[in-house]
């Protein structure tokens, strides 16, 4: 049976124009005295029709022009369709969030219900309520990146610290941060607790800005005064979560970038350097990216070294603070475990001021190390002095590969300049501008800070797709 005739479909010229959001139209409609609340066998006016398009200028017009009509604009803006639907209900169910300030703003009724006891905002509705898997609605607009919805949320008294998993400790802030929503985790940075900042048991926000490296919301965290050093996590997810460094490292290490932005934002907050770390970072074989760590963590002078603990705790200090002797200590080891890539981070810590004393803690280690490297070291000492057992340890033998181009007994030149970086100590000789400030002509300044030394050769190939073993 045909019903065409029953039901004809009596949309109006304006609703047309305003369910096309032709704006020029449905003002010129409006200019030929239109009826703004013309109905279609669905009961849908023009409101209607611009509410569900989403056109903000076409609600507006209407709205204005139904300020003039005999039964007023509230009654327009809270005319339903057959369905109960009002035109807030429609601009809802299609996530218009500036139609739907527009119409709060004319008084619209949010707790409106429809023929099947649906609204726009249930009356009394539980915005806390929790899914199977406890997720909430803040979570879930938080983790989809509908702002709108999670001011709506928060200003309804949303709850940003209830567990949403039986896995894993998540908040809403997670979300927003493991999918790089900058402008929501700040928002929920304002009202979250921080005990998931290095609680026990909780998880950073910033395992989840890393998980994915958005450097932006690492950013913003640090900022906010997240640790970057947060708490080890290895017991809920991989070993390689024992700190938010060594997190982002173990990712990047296959990558194209295996010093990304955020690893340099979170040494640059002041991360500890653990021997995981340096493992990481002497691995990558690459001088400049130890050079940018030393340039954010520098090498303590001996002074140092008894008051360092003291200013790591406190937060102005975090940036360009010295080493402490945990950190220096893991970096000297981590170094001798790799020196087979010698080349690569040997000059970067000697010219940084390390104590070359220190590397001689292990000498065996040093066997390993080709005669590039032993003949660039040797110079940075006196080798005249060193003790019978790292004599017989260093000095040429049938299987050796070193061979030594320096005379058995130093120059008075070079032992001057160890005498000047004896006087002075390491750091302050090769980090500092006292060299320079002396009334000595520049070749001698540089001869001083023993930067007439070339540096090794790199003989050892870094393997393609991810970091060389240690030894």
């Amino acid at each position: 049976m045909d019903f065409t005739e029953c039901y004809s479909d009596t949309v109006s010229s304006l609703a047309v124009a305003a369910r096309e959001s032709n704006v020029r139209r449905v003002s010129l409609l409006i200019q030929r005295g239109c009826s703004v609340d013309s109905r279609d066998n669905r009961g849908w006016n023009a409101l209607h029709e611009a509410a569900a398009a989403g056109t903000i200028v076409c609600v507006n017009q209407l709205l204005k022009a139904a300020e003039g009509a005999s039964s007023g604009c509230r009654a327009y803006v809270g005319s339903l369709t057959h369905e109960g639907e009002s035109a807030l209900y429609l601009a809802v169910q299609r996530r218009h969030l500036a139609v739907v300030k527009l119409l709060l703003r004319a008084h619209a009724d949010i707790n409106q219900p429809t023929n099947d006891l649906s609204c726009p905002l249930y009356a009394g509705a539980n915005v806390n309520t929790q899914a199977s898997d406890l997720a909430t609605p803040l979570l879930i607009a938080s983790q989809e990146g509908h702002e709108g919805c999670v001011e709506i949320l928060l200003d309804h008294n949303a709850n940003p610290n209830l567990s949403c998993s039986n896995n894993w400790p998540q908040l809403p802030i997670h979300a927003a941060a493991e999918f790089g929503h900058n402008t929501i985790l700040a928002r929920l940075i304002a009202v979250t607790h921080r005990v998931c900042d290095r609680g026990e048991g909780e998880l950073s926000p910033l395992y989840s800005a890393l998980k994915n490296n958005h450097s932006h919301c690492v950013d913003l965290l640090l900022r906010a005064g997240f640790s970057p050093d947060a708490q080890d996590c290895s017991s809920l997810f991989s070993s390689d979560t024992t700190s938010p460094l060594a997190f982002t490292l173990a990712l990047n290490c296959t990558s194209s970038q295996p010093f990304s932005d955020s690893a340099r934002l979170l040494v640059a907050a002041g991360a500890t350097l653990t021997r995981r770390e340096w493992l990481y970072i002497l691995a990558m074989c690459k001088s400049d990216v130890l050079q940018y760590v030393l340039q954010q963590r520098s090498i303590p002078r001996p002074d140092q070294l008894s008051r360092t603990i003291s200013l790591c705790s406190r937060p102005e200090q975090q940036s360009n603070r010295p080493l402490s002797p945990e950190e220096l200590r893991g970096l000297v080891c981590e170094a001798l475990d790799m020196v087979c890539h010698a080349s690569y981070w040997l000059p970067t810590l000697l010219q940084a001021g390390l104590e070359p004393s220190l590397l001689l803690q292990r000498p065996y280690a040093l066997r390993k190390a080709d005669s590039e490297v032993l003949n660039y070291f040797l110079q940075f000492v006196n080798w005249s002095t060193l003790s019978h057992p790292l004599k017989e340890i260093l000095l040429p033998r049938k299987e050796s590969t070193w061979r030594p181009h320096h005379e058995c007994v130093p120059s008075l030149s070079h032992l001057c300049r160890l005498r000047v970086r004896e006087e002075l100590g390491s750091v302050v000789l090769m980090q500092t501008a006292v060299v320079r400030q002396l009334p000595l002509p520049p070749p001698l300044q540089i001869y001083l800070q023993f930067r007439d030394i070339p540096p090794p050769s790199h003989a050892t190939t870094v393997p393609q797709g991810g970091f060389p073993q240690r030894l």
